[in-house]
Parts: C-alpha cells; structure tokens; sequence
C-alpha cells in the first residue's frame, strides 16, 4: 500500500479506501469482519460509510468491528457522510443545521467515537444557503467532532461556491470531493477536476470500476446472474443500462482485457491503477463483497501504468460531448491549440 496526503492536510491516508456500502446488509458482519481485517493487515487505514448505508446498518457494524478491534483500528481513518433522508419526517433531509446535528451524533454514537475523520455532504442541497451549512460544519470542528471536511455528488460551480463561500467566512474549508469517476465516466474532467485542481481539492473516486462493469465480468448482453446488476440491485442497474448503450464503453473495456493480459494483471487491477493515479486523487474507493475480490484489488495500490498503456485508456475512454460549450470548442479552451484555434473556431 502506497499513501498520500488527504487533499491539503497534513493526514496520511493509504492510495486506497475500502467503501462499505453494503456491509451489514449485502455482506454478512462475519465476512465483513474478514474483509476489514485483511485490509488494514494490507496496509489500508482508511474506511468510507455514509448514514444511509443500509439505514445505518454499516455505520452500526464498523461500530462493533472497531469495538472488538481497538488495539488495531484506534488510529484508523473513518469517514462518513450526512445529505439524505434518514426518517419519515420532511427535516430529516438536506444539510440543514437541524438535520446535521441529528446526523453526526447518530453517526459518532452508531460508530463509537468520538470524532469523524472526514465528514462529509453526500450531495447538494438546493434549499439550504450554504452559509448555514458551512457554519455547522465549522462548530462542529471547533467542538472536536469532526476533523476535516469533504463534498460528494456536486458540479464545479457548486465546489467553487462552497469553497469560496467558506474561505470569505473564515470558515473550515472542505478538503475533499469524493464523485463518480472511471474509465467509463470521465464528464467530471470537463469542470469538476479543473476547480478541484485549481483549490488543491483532494479527490476520491467512487465507483472506479463502474459497478463492476471494469471488472471484465460482464458481456455485451450485459448477463451475469452473478453480479450486482444481475441480482436487481437499483443502482447498478442504472449504471449498468447506461453502460451497455455507448459503444464506447465496450471498446474501453475490451482494450483493459487487452492491456491485462499484455502485463499479467486483471482488468479490476488495470481500471484501478488508471484511476488512482489520476490528477487531483489522494485516494480511490473500492468496494469488496468478498475477500477474493478485496486481495484482486488491493494490488492494484502497487500497479504502476506504463505512460503508453495510459495514452491508450485515455484515448480510448476519452468522453465525446456534442454539445456546447464542451466537445470540440471546449477542447480548445482545455488544451489551448493557439495555432490551429482560430480556423477550429471557424469550423464550429
């Protein structure tokens, strides 16, 4: 395992972060105790849960893990995050100051501790002033509940306005944005990378294998009885029908095959890599229902890409907008061709 820098703090975190969505309800708390053993004996020390997570069963089980484990996990990294609806009352939603006062302290007691490493908000929230939410996330640093703060699920102008916002406030400025990010969903390199660079914002891809879809295990059918998407699961079956309509992908994922058996390593490893060693990444999120497909991953913290094997994902996962002001006009603006720009614009 490999470790950087969490965004601009001076905390040190292993290049990968084990995600634990489904842990407590898709994976048993006997092999999610497995799973989370032999990743910290791997050398990972950071873990990724959200309060919605099986409504609170994963926050609750890492709870107990860690309570039966304090010797080996008391200075493991623990972040979680708080946006969505977690009852039956129209409050408990958003990043309102009422609701992410109910928030953290159900999540500090469900995982028995007494600050969050890495709070984070799972998503905009149209009807709260951003001055509100900033506020209560700085208290609560000021309180000792949390350590730093991170974005999830937010556009670039969004990013900018929090962090702008923050900073003219005096306020705890967010370190880190966990998105959406793999070789078969790069759109955030349009916007989103670009703030995240320029504010030297930490980056933590989810879904870096896309569902699985990365993982080599699916056909063009999109069939395998033995996957998330085949089992029904809502989530991945959105991302999986998405997916299997743009060509793209299929070509994407035919040249990791390709690229896998050029160098002895498996097509999660090869997505991997490609992934956390992207601009911005301080770490990437994997997910693992089994311990087979946790140790597949985990070397993939050592994998290194050649420069010509990531010319070739680049080039072909590279995203094809149309529309403006992205595809070719905003291509120039990115890449800053001066010589051929002005007949390119003509052409437009």
């Amino acid at each position: 395992m490999k470790y950087r820098k969490l965004g601009k703090s001076g905390l040190s975190i292993s290049n990968l972060i084990l995600g634990t969505m489904g842990f407590g309800t898709e994976t048993p708390e006997a092999e999610a105790f497995a799973i989370l053993d032999a990743f910290l004996d791997a050398g990972g020390n950071m873990i990724d849960t959200a309060d919605v997570y099986g409504g609170g069963a994963s926050e609750e089980l890492l709870g107990r893990w860690r309570a039966s484990r304090p010797k080996t996990t008391s200075r493991l990294v623990v972040a979680t995050k708080a946006r969505f609806g977690t009852g039956a009352d129209v409050n408990d939603a958003g990043t309102s100051r009422p609701h992410l006062h109910r928030a953290l302290n159900t999540s500090l007691r469900r995982l028995g501790v007494e600050a969050i490493d890495l709070y984070q908000m799972h998503g905009w929230d149209p009807l709260t002033p951003v001055e509100e939410t900033l506020s209560f996330l700085d208290a609560a640093a000021r309180a000792g509940k949390i350590h730093y703060v991170g974005l999830s699920n937010i556009t670039g102008w969004q990013l900018q306005l929090v962090l702008s916002t923050a900073r003219a406030m005096g306020l705890q400025v967010p370190i880190t944005l966990q998105q959406q990010y793999s070789l078969a969903c790069r759109e955030i390199e349009y916007e989103v990378i670009p703030a995240a660079l320029h504010n030297e914002i930490g980056l933590l891809p989810w879904s870096p294998l896309a569902g699985g879809f990365l993982s080599g295990k699916y056909t063009r059918d999109m069939a395998n009885a033995g996957t998330r998407y085949g089992a029904g699961n809502a989530m991945f079956q959105y991302i999986g029908e998405k997916l299997a309509g743009a060509g793209r992908n299929w070509a994407t994922i035919d040249a990791v095959r390709r690229i896998a058996d050029q160098i002895g390593a498996t097509p999660s490893q090869v997505a991997l890599s490609w992934v956390a060693n992207r601009p911005a990444v301080s770490s990437t999120i994997i997910g693992a229902r089994t311990i087979e497909q946790l140790n597949d991953n985990l070397a993939a913290a050592e994998l290194q890409l050649d420069p010509e094997v990531i010319a070739q994902l680049d080039k072909v996962s590279a995203p094809t907008p149309d529309e403006y002001p992205y595809g070719r006009f905003g291509s120039l603006q990115r890449e800053r061709y001066i010589d051929s720009s002005e007949q390119a614009l003509r052409e437009l």
